[in-house]
């Protein structure tokens, strides 16, 4: 069967932690290696994290207070907080899986 190995065993198999189809699609070098710490969907994650944390942060303390300064600077240090945000929780995801990754080696 495609599935046993030489000496008659099954191969094992791990769902929790397998790697992902695209990763077993992805030619091998760096693409291979970003498909397996699934870096793209950690980013989406990290960005929907970070805009959801800017927007927080500008409705309790320019919108509900009613600022008397311009929201337009405010919207340039969102976009810092949000951005800032999204790399750190995408990095700290990306860790994760690498640690995850490597301890099954």
């Amino acid at each position: 069967m495609a599935g046993d190995r030489p000496d008659g065993d099954a191969a094992p198999t791990e769902a929790a932690d397998a790697v992902p189809a695209e990763a077993a699609d992805a030619d091998s070098g760096k693409a291979a290696f970003v498909a397996a710490l699934r870096v793209r969907r950690n980013a989406k994650v990290g960005l929907a994290a970070g805009l959801a944390l800017a927007l927080a942060a500008f409705v309790l303390f320019v919108a509900l207070p009613g600022s008397r300064r311009s929201p337009a600077l405010y919207v340039g240090l969102g976009f810092v907080l949000a951005m800032s945000t999204a790399g750190l929780v995408a990095f700290l995801l990306t860790l994760g899986r690498a640690v995850r990754l490597s301890r099954r080696l």
